[in-house]
């Protein structure tokens, strides 16, 4: 299987927040944007490894400013890296007051989606080619936050996590 630039994952959707996707405050509703969030991710993710995926995970979403109504909502998804069946995707979302031509990020987060074959079994994907500065300083750090993960989840025994101890424990 062929590795494949991160950059190529590359999905911008964009949005325009209505009267319906906002709470009592007037701002966008935190789940809606997750909504929209995790459909940006599927796109990339599916451009990554040209198959089906579902979302295995959702890490440290954080709401930095609130997206007003009215305002357009722009986010950018991209894979970090990728594992045997999994893909990691960076997300950062701004907002766009167009009428006073004024943007400011919102949030960023990290979804993980895995891979489907025809019988929705997980299947490999292409590893990830990270060309740009902050593309590998996401896919250097991306086996860190991946162990944070399966420690969190269960699946792994913090001993087990070699990567995320050696970033805490220096001889």
């Amino acid at each position: 299987m062929e590795a494949r630039n991160a950059a190529a994952s590359l999905t911008i959707m964009t949005e325009i927040v209505l009267p319906n996707d906002t709470n009592v405050f007037g701002n966008l509703m935190g789940g809606r944007l997750m909504y929209w969030m995790d459909i940006a991710a599927a796109l990339a993710s599916q451009k990554h490894c040209n198959a089906p995926v579902v979302t295995a995970s959702v890490d440290n979403i954080s709401f930095e400013n609130p997206i007003k109504l009215g305002n357009a909502v722009h986010i950018e998804a991209k894979v970090t890296r990728a594992f045997n069946t999994s893909m990691e995707i960076h997300m950062k979302v701004w907002g766009e007051d167009m009428t006073q031509q004024f943007r400011y990020q919102s949030n960023e987060a990290y979804y993980t989606f895995v891979a489907l074959d025809p019988n929705r079994k997980p299947r490999p994907v292409p590893a990830v080619i990270a060309e740009t500065e902050e593309e590998k300083k996401l896919f250097d750090g991306a086996l860190r936050r991946r162990q944070l993960r399966l420690i969190l989840g269960g699946k792994m025994k913090p001993d087990d996590a070699a990567e995320l101890k050696a970033f805490f424990m220096k001889d």
